[in-house]
């Protein structure tokens, strides 16, 4: 109820009554909602183990960064002196997170599937130490990505430049930890990591596909790439470039779960903007060119060319 006042202003007096109303409907609508829960065919995370934090999943990622890069992120001077109690403490707090986080997803998935689960502590801290021991051939082949961004981008000016700020080598990095950890049977982990890079970057890696050496994205906004995805050494691709798989119907998906669903891309293959290559028996051959805006849902043989048709134009 609005009133206006003999100097001007207008004031508000409130029905205590529609109040009490609005209060009572909001406890009903509350109820409402937790009812909902109760419903089975509606997902709800009660009485089950906790799942990883994404929270920690992208401290994990930051700490990765950090130590496959040591000093380019750090907040502080790294020196031949301090490296060793920095990268000491570094790697203690990684694998606390890791591990926490690999016995969560795997407690999760144990509880959700009613599995038993009797040894998930003493599992995550085998995986973890496995993990660890992966670092240093991960940060050999995050040397040899960057370097073939860089030989293959005439505007990159150094390889700082390509750490720093190229989403194709980030999505890279946490694509190849990722696929570490999904080699290593870690559930649901893997795939919040690599979705993470995917909303950061636009670079859509799942992380099962498996990547050779001396990979490069460049540019890479909307590439997908698919979770049985072979790829071989010195591949390069470009933005909007599918490895995907081809459509099935519905009642094969259980099927499709256990077999090679998207394409096998050999060594040395350059795949340009846009190019779709769909298909688990799709193979590109080594030293092939695949145009941009190409479709393909069939092998071609190494040192291929495919191209569209120049389209005409028609200029009035």
């Amino acid at each position: 109820m609005i009133i206006l006042r003999d100097s001007g202003s207008i004031q508000c007096e409130c029905n205590t009554d529609s109040l009490e109303n609005a209060k009572t409907k909001l406890h009903s609508l509350i109820n409402g909602i937790i009812d909902s829960t109760l419903d089975p065919d509606i997902y709800t995370h009660i009485d089950f183990e906790p799942i990883p934090s994404q929270e920690n999943v992208i401290q994990i990622i930051n700490r990765l960064r950090n130590i496959f890069f040591p000093g380019f992120f750090s907040r502080r001077r790294m020196t031949p002196q301090n490296m060793n109690y920095n990268m000491g403490q570094s790697l203690s707090i990684l694998f606390d997170l890791l591990y926490e986080q690999i016995v969560c997803a795997t407690r999760h998935e144990c509880s959700r599937f009613e599995r038993l689960c009797d040894d998930c502590r003493n599992k995550g801290a085998e995986i973890a130490l496995e993990f660890f021991e992966s670092i240093p051939g991960i940060r050999k082949m995050l040397a040899l990505d960057i370097k073939a961004m860089y030989d293959g981008d005439p505007a990159a000016k150094s390889h700082d430049e390509i750490i720093f700020s190229y989403p194709g080598i980030f999505a890279t990095m946490v694509h190849r930890a990722a696929h570490r950890l999904y080699e290593l049977q870690v559930p649901l982990l893997p795939r919040m990591m690599s979705e993470y890079a995917h909303a950061v970057t636009g670079i859509d890696i799942h992380p099962g596909a498996t990547i050779g050496k001396s990979f490069a994205i460049d540019h890479g906004t909307g590439v997908v790439i698919g979770e049985t995805t072979n790829i071989g050494n010195n591949v390069r691709i470009y933005q909007g470039v599918t490895l995907g798989a081809l459509s099935l119907p519905k009642d094969k998906m259980d099927e499709l779960k256990t077999i090679k669903r998207h394409p096998t891309i050999e060594d040395g293959v350059v795949i340009y903007s846009g190019a779709t290559i769909l298909g688990g028996g799709t193979v590109i051959g080594s030293g092939s060119v695949i145009g941009g805006n190409v479709w393909l849902t069939e092998s071609v043989p190494p040192g291929t060319r495919v191209f569209i048709e120049n389209p005409k134009l028609i200029f009035r």
